[in-house]
């Protein structure tokens, strides 16, 4: 298996190299030349499948002879020892839960995944350290943090926006130590991301630093997010109604893997991406101009990103057709205002709990379904509603327990380094 640049200048490389790089020299996310669609029998036969089995099935073209096959089956073990259950809400609305592993949030995937890739390929290879370098809107940090803690041969700096992550999102990616170390940024998500993107071709880094990025720009911690929706499909008991995937959504790495999923052959009719106020896309279907702006704070805080970066991928699956697009893709916008009378009403009359996150991709469901009413749907629940106390007790009334997972970090020492631009982080890349 070979990876294009989506800038279409950069020379094709193999799965190691564009994990190993993260970006292209031209700038562009890599991509897959091929996706085989799997064999029509997986789908039928999926119930009789394990977890592990089905996603080595999945992911499976996308390495290659690059990690045989009994290290990529105890990569895919060790990565998916936590559950995935699908709970309904109610009639034809149900709710896939990816917050049971151990940062409680769905980016733990991809990121226990990716960093046994790159343990593997340094094993192999013997390879200089690797300085992963990663901006986070609040779960990727501590999913990062999480998966490569003491992974040898690995360095990891996360940048977050200060004031802009829940308290349980920082603690997650401040309190590890070892080969972590957190920068707090003085500004919003999308500055972290432009100073993490300018590293990646600053040549003064590029000949003194080993770099890769461990946000969904990269392959392998985006691939692996296919899993979510075969999983998904394994536990529907009705299989012949229209299935609908909504996914709540700011960087939009999680749905355009379900995108990848349903180019496999699973059988989505449609995907919802739901966003908060930081409504790029939806603009975009109603429009045809994409138009980055800015982004907004929220209480969805993990959505706000005015320039995401994996639209590029959707774009190039569906040919940069908006015809194609508006086929397989809804995209609707809601404030926090709505989140969270949606989070209310689904807690009265389901007694469910969904973080606010979740509660928009409930939203975007439920408005799809206004008009498409022979379809059952899915919504992602992308994190524990415990991560974000100070918004969802509030609306529910309730004192949340916390889990075992939060219990472990919540009372231990934030540790952070301030920095304000960009140069300020090139001096600590180079000097540390």
């Amino acid at each position: 298996m070979k990876y294009y640049s989506l800038n279409k200048i950069a020379p094709n490389v193999s799965f190691k190299n564009a994990v190993l790089k993260g970006l292209a020299p031209d700038k562009g996310l890599y991509f897959p030349e091929t996706i085989t669609p799997l064999v029509k029998g997986f789908f039928k036969n999926i119930y009789y499948f394990s977890n592990e089995e089905i996603a080595f099935e999945v992911i499976k073209q996308f390495i290659g002879d690059e990690i045989p096959e009994t290290d990529l089956k105890k990569i895919i073990k060790e990565t998916l020892n936590f559950d995935f259950p699908v709970v309904n809400i109610e009639e034809n609305i149900s709710t896939l839960e990816l917050f049971h592993g151990p940062t409680m949030a769905f980016k733990d995937v991809g990121a226990r995944f990716m960093a046994r890739c790159l343990g593997y390929f340094n094993k192999q290879e013997k390879t200089a350290k690797v300085t992963v370098l990663v901006a986070t809107s609040g779960d990727t940090g501590g999913a990062v943090a999480s998966g490569f803690l003491g992974v040898k041969g690995v360095d990891v700096v996360i940048l977050y926006p200060s004031g802009k992550v829940s308290e349980v999102q920082e603690k997650q990616l401040t309190t590890l130590g070892q080969n972590i170390t957190a920068l707090e940024v003085n500004g919003t998500f999308d500055d972290c991301q432009a100073m993490v993107k300018k590293a990646f071709l600053d040549e003064d880094l590029i000949l003194n630093k080993n770099l890769t990025s461990a946000n969904s720009i990269n392959v392998a911690r985006w691939l692996p997010q296919l899993f979510y929706f075969f999983f998904a499909y394994k536990q529907l008991i009705n299989k012949e109604k229209d299935l609908v995937f909504s996914i709540p959504s700011g960087n939009f790495g999680n749905i355009c893997a379900g995108m990848m999923a349903q180019q496999l052959g699973l059988p989505v009719k449609q995907f919802i991406a739901s966003t908060n106020v930081n409504d790029i896309v939806p603009n975009y279907l109603k429009t045809g101009i994409y138009t980055p702006k800015p982004s907004k704070q929220t209480i969805s805080n993990a959505m706000d990103v005015g320039d995401p970066s994996n639209f590029v991928r959707i774009l190039e699956i569906y040919k940069n057709d908006i015809s194609e697009l508006k086929m397989h893709l809804s995209s609707y916008s809601f404030t926090d205002n709505e989140t969270r009378d949606a989070m209310k009403l689904i807690k009265n009359n389901s007694n469910y709990i969904t973080d606010p996150h979740g509660a928009v991709g409930y939203l975007g469901l439920k408005k799809y379904l206004e008009t498409n009413n022979n379809a059952q749907g899915v919504f992602l629940e992308t994190a524990h509603p415990v991560k974000f106390l100070d918004v969802v007790e509030p609306v529910i009334n309730e004192t949340i327990e916390l889990p075992t997972q939060i219990k472990e970090v919540i009372d231990k020492e934030k540790i952070s380094i301030k920095i304000s631009n960009y140069e300020e982080l090139k001096e600590f890349l180079l000097n540390s």
